[in-house]
């Protein structure tokens, strides 16, 4: 494992040179800002969004791949397909954006965000969300939905400008983009929007990706080289970065709208060629010692596959859904476990690095994408028995996760600090 001395604690972002300190909650006099305060699971965003996505993971990836080979009834307002996706992206994937950014964000401005009753009252939602999803008619899932991103959105972005950081309001106003699309997806469902419900799902796997490729372009590199002595600069040229982020972003869009296959599966291809670029500059091979810095590398290496296979897809060699399974598992199964465990041990006030149980949950999650999407490639027979090998080793990845952070993310850090 990861042996070296790490630091207990770094900013979450670990890219902003700004310093992570525990600031007292809005409106609470305290003589010591870095003493804790208030119920440990709501003192700082992570910590209840980390729980419940994590949960969300374990739960109902076994479910839909049991009901999907008919092995177990599920009643729904809307289409268990439709469940299945809506709930990993808007509920796992952007909830861990959710916590991740509530977090992040005081990192970046020394501000505080929300805690104590406020961020219950948002992890309420997120929670209240997912149970109406199977349990309620669907306006109730629909309406209830719709509120989290924008809250979201909205008071991380008045963090920012009261703090005069620009440079990351463009990334939480992606938050409203998602926001937006949910709303597309819940019309679409309801049949009040000429729009495939689908659609919006492939649009908001396409923001979540982009979330992903301009985080990780900003802190793998440089998490690799802190760990690194002597290795050499391994950020890629300014420009090199803007035209692949350009070029992706226009692969994704034209992909959403169902633009010629022809030209969908060109541009995936330059784009699976630049990721590919992108990934060997940040020189993954020194990391295979590193269980929490080759996730990260592991993770990023499904988005060139990805396209690949979005590009064979387009030209009809493949079924769609094992592109769109190589973002979802690899990319973004992979980014989250990394980041869940690395910012978690960071702000939970435990050393950087990995257990033998967290890398082995992180192979889990890598071998769960291989099983789910390059094995019905190779043998398309074995479809069935790839989903269900694959959602096995993806609830038992995020099981060991539960199992060993469940209790720090509801305990006061290690070193007693608050946060």
């Amino acid at each position: 494992m990861d042996n070296r001395a790490a630091p207990s604690r770094e900013p979450i972002d670990g890219f902003m040179n700004q310093p992570s300190s525990s600031i007292a909650s809005s409106g609470t006099a305290a003589s010591d800002p870095d003493a804790p305060q208030g119920w440990p699971l709501l003192r700082l965003g992570f910590r209840p969004f980390y729980l419940g996505t994590a949960l969300l993971a374990f739960v109902t990836i076994p479910v839909w791949v049991a009901a999907f080979l008919g092995q177990l009834p599920l009643a729904l307002s809307f289409p268990p397909l439709l469940w299945h996706g809506h709930e990993m992206l808007f509920g796992f994937a952007a909830g861990v954006i959710a916590g991740f950014l509530l977090t992040a964000v005081r990192a970046w401005t020394g501000l505080p965000t929300p805690r104590g009753p406020l961020l219950g009252v948002l992890a309420l939602l997120w929670l209240l969300a997912r149970l109406a999803a199977v349990l309620a008619p669907y306006a109730i899932f629909a309406v209830v939905d719709m509120l989290l991103l924008p809250a979201v959105a909205v008071i991380l972005l008045r963090v920012l400008r009261q703090a005069g950081n620009k440079r990351n309001i463009p990334l939480i106003s992606i938050m409203l983009g998602m926001a937006l699309v949910n709303a597309v997806f819940h019309l679409a469902v309801l049949d009040l929007v000429p729009v495939p419900a689908m659609s919006a799902l492939h649009a908001q796997l396409a923001l979540v990706l982009m979330v992903i490729c301009v985080m990780t372009g900003r802190v793998v590199p440089l998490f690799t080289r802190n760990v690194t002595p002597g290795l050499p600069p391994n950020m890629p040229p300014r420009r090199f970065e803007l035209n692949l982020l350009s070029l992706t972003a226009v692969a994704f869009a034209l992909w959403v709208v169902e633009a010629p296959a022809l030209l969908v599966a060109a541009l995936s291809l330059v784009a699976a060629v630049l990721h590919f670029i992108r990934l060997w500059t940040w020189r993954p091979m020194v990391t295979l010692t590193r269980p929490i810095l080759w996730i990260l590398h592991a993770a990023y290496l499904w988005i060139p596959i990805g396209f690949l296979l979005l590009a064979a897809s387009q030209m009809g060699w493949i079924m769609p859904s094992l592109a769109v399974h190589a973002f979802a598992v690899g990319t973004i199964g992979g980014l989250v476990i990394g980041m869940i465990t690395r910012t978690a041990r960071g702000h939970t006030g435990r050393p950087l690095k990995a257990s033998t149980a967290e890398a082995i949950a992180y192979l889990l999650v890598m071998l769960a994408a291989v099983v789910r999407v390059l094995v019905p490639v190779i043998q398309p027979d074995w479809y069935a028995r790839s989903l269900d090998v694959a959602g096995g080793l993806w609830a038992l990845a995020f099981g060991i996760y539960l199992f060993m952070y469940g209790p720090w993310l509801t305990r006061t850090r290690l070193d007693g600090k608050d946060g």
